[in-house]
């Protein structure tokens, strides 16, 4: 198929040609590498080649086409940082923080993230899977072709393992693809805290989650996955979830058994968890609101990306957002993501995340782009095949029903897509399903 006559084709390549580099570092995020009247010519899922309509038209004159006059065509976005499987809801905390609770300290009494943990233990595979499609279903239906996506909401080795299976089997359904992080590390779980009714012992769940989880875990991906490469390993490094050390004891344990490392840090203080991150070679640290100087600096030499996560402040109604200006200012990579979860951003759109970074992180519509894919490629180890548009690559891309990329942006609320193509095959969105064309 030859896609052609984009208004814009937003290719996220340097120079809009086949050179293939590295993510968009510091005050370099922003190169869309547009193609005016642009085209794709896509065969067996991937993109073959890319340049001007006029050209790919009269090198292929029998493809069969599709025609996207007066839209931008641009790559799938990459949502690096999801918790997308969970059961129930926490309306009933949103209510709570508007009359002045602290998230910390519901979580501390047994809400937060508890709460959601006792209502996915109970909950079988099949709700487990039933609940979750239609978020997959939303984040696609408003371009995201290819998500991150956590467990954590277990907190004991079954529920964890069950989680992992049924994200793997939304995994094979598609069309939205799935890379796969294991949470065990999410918060102190209930039987190890004394407002779960158990015993204030965080030191015996970091203890489980290092010799117990992580080798299960190990061994039954490679039984269960033995294809795919392992899933990252990630720990919630903050005051009242993992302290530092307690958080390196996790990670180091991960690297050893060979798992790639994420982290979240920074999301209410610092404690120094973008800084291990770097120490260790996580792919990513998430959050980073309260990161300090000190650790942007670190980041900034580093290739362990910065993914923020705009949605979250925003749905706690927090005055900080990640500093992305002093990131990017010290060179580093920055990626957003939407951070889906039941309790502080239920939210599937990462036009909204793009919107939302534009006003609060000073970021132009084009480097919220990049952020969104390119980078956003690079903070889940895809971006060999996704987050750009390049011969060889996947050909995941999204039409626009506007003629111009800063639309992004500027508009929220609202859904911009037209089309999603994914693998090659087209999907027309209409009102947060998908069908395809």
């Amino acid at each position: 198929m030859l896609i052609h006559s984009a208004t814009q084709l937003l290719t996220l390549s340097p120079f809009g040609d086949a050179s293939r580099g590295g993510p968009q570092r510091g005050r370099d995020l922003g190169s869309l590498g547009i193609l005016k009247n642009g085209a794709v010519l896509v065969r067996d899922e991937k993109i073959v080649a890319v340049g001007q309509t006029a050209e790919l038209r009269a090198a292929h004159p029998g493809e069969p086409s599709l025609d996207v006059s007066g839209c931008v065509v641009m790559p799938g976005f990459v949502d690096p940082h999801t918790h997308l499987i969970w059961a129930g809801d926490r309306a009933a905390e949103f209510e709570m923080r508007l009359e002045g609770a602290k998230y910390l300290d519901i979580l501390a009494a047994g809400g937060g993230i508890i709460s959601t943990v006792r209502a996915t233990r109970t909950a079988s595979i099949e709700t487990l899977i039933a609940q979750t499609r239609p978020r997959l279903l939303r984040m696609f239906a408003t371009g995201t072709t290819t998500a991150e996506a956590k467990t954590g909401y277990g907190l004991q080795t079954a529920t964890e393992l069950r989680l992992l299976k049924a994200l793997l089997s939304l995994d094979d359904e598609g069309p939205l693809e799935l890379a796969i992080t294991f949470l065990g590390a999410h918060a102190i779980a209930p039987e190890y805290t004394l407002a779960g009714a158990g015993k204030d012992d965080p030191q015996g769940y970091t203890g489980l989650i290092c010799e117990t989880m992580l080798p299960i875990v190990q061994q039954w991906w490679q039984t269960h996955a033995p294809r795919l490469p392992l899933p990252f390993v990630d720990v919630f490094c903050e005051n009242k979830a993992f302290n530092l050390a307690q958080s390196r004891r996790i990670l180091e344990k991960a690297k050893a058994l060979g798992f790639p490392l994420k982290i979240h840090a920074d999301e209410f203080d610092n404690i120094g968890g973008a800084s291990l991150a770097v120490e260790l070679e996580a792919v990513s640290a998430d959050h980073l609101v309260k990161t300090s100087p000190l650790d942007i600096a670190a980041l900034g030499k580093s290739e362990t990306v910065a993914v923020s996560l705009p949605c979250t402040p925003f749905g706690l109604a927090e005055r900080d957002y990640t500093p992305a200006q002093e990131i990017l200012k010290a060179g580093g990579i920055l990626a957003l993501a939407t951070d889906c979860n039941p309790g502080t951003a239920w939210c599937e759109s990462m036009q909204f995340a793009i919107a939302l970074a534009c006003r609060y992180l000073k970021l132009t519509p084009a480097q919220a782009i990049a952020a969104a894919t390119i980078n956003a490629a690079h903070a889940i180890r895809r971006a060999d095949t996704v987050g750009s548009l390049e011969p060889g690559k996947q050909a995941d891309l999204l039409v626009l029903s506007v003629p111009d990329y800063r639309h992004l942006g500027y508009r929220f609320g609202t859904n911009l897509v037209k089309q999603v193509i994914k693998r090659g095959r087209v999907y027309s969105v209409d009102v947060g399903y998908y069908r395809t064309a």
